[in-house]
């Protein structure tokens, strides 16, 4: 039973890096749409904040999955 609980707990972290990676791209591309020749090169504070969020939860969810690969590696799981 813990093999498996472990499993979940690692599956999750990855998927959470994989959300959090479509979810930086999705950021950047309205990011990038707000410069020429799309945009007018004054990206608005909503999508710097929006991509600032998307950075940020990208770099948690690494650092989440980089405690369990060491715990992996170590043997503690």
């Amino acid at each position: 039973m813990e093999a498996e609980k472990n499993r979940n707990e690692e599956t999750q972290a990855m998927e959470r890096v994989v959300t959090a990676i479509l979810r930086v791209q999705t950021a950047f591309t309205a990011l990038q749409a707000q410069f020429p020749p799309n945009g007018e090169g004054r990206p608005s504070k909503f999508a710097l904040q929006t991509f600032d969020a998307a950075l940020q939860e990208l770099e948690d969810a690494q650092a989440g999955f980089d405690n369990l690969l060491g715990d992996l590696l170590d043997g503690e799981r």
